[in-house]
């Protein structure tokens, strides 16, 4: 399993880490792959398959009629919600399905797996609605979520999931940037902004990622204006400056802007050009 592991892009440190649990039979009832969409994504659907596969060997053969069903995206016990591919893949409703459905035993293989990828995008409904099922979970089922980032997610649910740093995933800094980039928002000159924006233009994975925190800092800061306590981005005082600094119309604009920015990268547009568009948008959002 290590090196079909290593081959969905991640450390042999990640995939030594992530083969123990299998071999020794420590497959926890849900767990969180942090790392890049596309080397997370595919690390979770192998272990998928692993999950569903029937081999008396090595998991996953890749031979067996589960394996090859995995692979085609036809397993009845497998079920995909992909985040990353759009911010409006996990409505309360379908969550609370999930959360039902789970109870109901599986179709051909010994589990049911749902892979929940993206869940940074999770509305916080959406996740205290899936934190019922986390607490109390039934048997043979697994939930393998992947995020670029755990502190976006509700402690509630990160202590609920065993968590697997992976590929480099950058969980410390991240946050670090979005909040150097929210407080250059607010300075007079946009020299600040640009210089930090320059940083991805060569990082359109760093960019995306960096984005969605500052998306979580300006939802947060957009919440605290409005008298709510809420708080998703762990980013406190980031959240509080912009609240203190800005008006609701302005964070609400702020908010937009960071939305756009999945729907830009997935169209390949130009890094220089996107990062320059945003920084003015950032700005006039922001009323500089």
């Amino acid at each position: 399993m290590n090196l079909l592991l290593e081959n969905c892009g991640i450390s042999k440190k990640s995939a030594d880490e992530i083969s123990a649990i299998f071999k020794g039979g420590r497959v926890p009832h849900a767990l969180i792959l942090e790392g890049a969409p596309q080397p997370a994504a595919l690390t979770a659907k192998t272990m998928a398959k692993a999950c569903v596969c029937t081999s008396k060997g090595a998991k996953p053969c890749g031979q067996c009629a589960a394996c090859k069903k995995a692979v085609a995206g036809s397993h009845p016990d497998i079920f995909i919600l992909d985040g990353d591919a759009g911010t409006r893949a996990f409505p309360v409703d379908m969550i609370r399905k999930i959360r039902t459905d789970a109870y109901i035993r599986p179709n051909e293989a010994d589990c049911k797996v749902y892979l929940l990828l993206g869940v940074q995008n999770m509305a916080e409904v959406s996740q205290n609605a899936l934190l019922k099922v986390l607490e109390e979970p039934p048997e043979n089922v697994m939930f393998i979520m992947t995020a670029s980032n755990v502190s976006q997610l509700l402690p509630t649910i990160r202590s609920r999931a065993q968590v697997f740093t992976i590929n480099g995933a950058d969980g410390e800094k991240l946050p670090e940037k979005a909040f150097a980039i929210a407080r250059a928002i607010l300075n007079p000159k946009e020299s600040e902004l640009l210089f930090l924006l320059s940083d991805f233009s060569n990082d359109r994975e760093g960019f995306r990622q960096t984005a969605g925190c500052l998306q979580l800092v300006f939802r947060d800061a957009l919440v605290a204006r409005s008298g709510g306590k809420s708080r998703l981005s762990g980013q406190d005082t980031a959240a509080s400056l912009l609240c203190g600094s800005l008006t609701r119309s302005s964070l609400l604009e702020l908010l937009e802007v960071t939305e756009k920015v999945p729907a830009a990268l997935d169209r390949n547009a130009n890094m220089p050009l996107l990062l320059t568009s945003f920084c003015a948008c950032l700005r006039c959002a922001a009323g500089r």
